[in-house]
């Protein structure tokens, strides 16, 4: 393998999500990006908070919400989503949800 690149054939395989639980995986890190793989179980949620950069969710596995702001919004495979740093945020798991969070440092 050549370095400088990271590969994963399968995320879904990289997040075994805890019962009961929430688990947080970098999966790559640098001066401009951190990308970070997250598995929730049913009825576990992230609470509202706030991010001092831009950063993008793309859920890969699950079902569940998103509240971006004041908007509550469906989450599902295929589901992704672009927020502006400082935007209110959550994720609540409706199923075992996995997905993938990507902070573009750079772009502040």
């Amino acid at each position: 393998m050549e370095a400088g690149y990271r590969y994963y054939a399968d995320l879904l395989t990289e997040a075994e999500i805890p019962e009961n639980g929430i688990i947080s995986r970098t999966l790559y890190q640098d001066d401009s990006t951190k990308v970070v793989l997250f598995g929730f179980d049913a009825g576990q949620e992230l609470s509202e908070h706030t991010a001092s950069v831009p950063a993008t969710i793309h859920i890969l596995k699950g079902e569940g919400a998103l509240t971006l702001g004041g908007d509550r919004l469906e989450a599902r495979p295929g589901t992704w989503v672009y927020m502006p740093a400082s935007l209110p945020h959550s994720v609540q798991a409706r199923t075992p949800l996995t997905m993938l969070l990507v902070m573009l440092r750079s772009a502040k």
